[in-house]
């Protein structure tokens, strides 16, 4: 769990700065064991989607937020191969996308963004730059600027910010990730 933070900064932050309100409908990709989903009940948000491929996070996570855990529509998937079942005004993706190491697979996870992120909705995507670790968990990844996950997602998404983060494993070790924020604009 290299990934794992205490408290998502950035990409909470980042959430805030669509300037979505708390009615606004917002899916975390691969959410299961994160705690931002906490941190967004916590702030008012009322529309949670948390969409992962591992029942068992899905089901620690339910664990963790107790009776808060109903307020949050869960869903166990391959985002690759999901049938999302509304529009979103924000989509967020923290270490999902750079696990695509299939073109294929991009190309079916962008097809998802696209089908159910709603137009003027936006799309907070966080990956390995390109002077991140080349593997993670012992898997491959892609690693990315914002001019080439911006490529990857095409014209229909226009790159609004960027930054880049060194995130600190809890076994100390630093990850250099890329925060990217896009807006749908087509």
């Amino acid at each position: 769990m290299g990934w794992y933070e205490e408290f998502p900064a950035v990409s909470f932050n980042m959430i805030k700065s669509t300037g979505a309100g708390v009615n606004a409908s917002i899916i975390d990709v691969g959410g299961g064991l994160s705690n931002l989903v906490d941190n967004l009940i916590l702030s008012g948000y009322k529309r949670i989607t948390v969409l992962d491929i591992a029942s068992p996070a899905i089901e620690k996570a339910k664990e963790r937020l107790g009776d808060r855990a109903g307020a949050v529509r869960w869903i166990e998937a391959d985002i690759t191969e999901a049938m999302l079942p509304e529009d979103y005004d924000v989509w967020h993706d923290r270490a999902v996308f750079h696990f695509l190491t299939d073109v294929g697979h991009r190309k079916k996870y962008i097809n998802a963004a696209k089908q159910s992120l709603r137009v003027g909705g936006h799309l907070i995507i966080a990956t390995f730059s390109l002077d991140g670790p080349p593997t993670c968990s012992g898997l491959e990844v892609v690693r990315y600027s914002p001019e080439t996950l911006a490529d990857e997602f095409g014209v229909d998404f226009d790159l609004i910010l960027s930054y880049t983060v060194d995130h600190i494993t809890p076994s100390k070790v630093p990850q250099k990730f890329i925060f990217c924020r896009f807006k749908r604009v087509r």
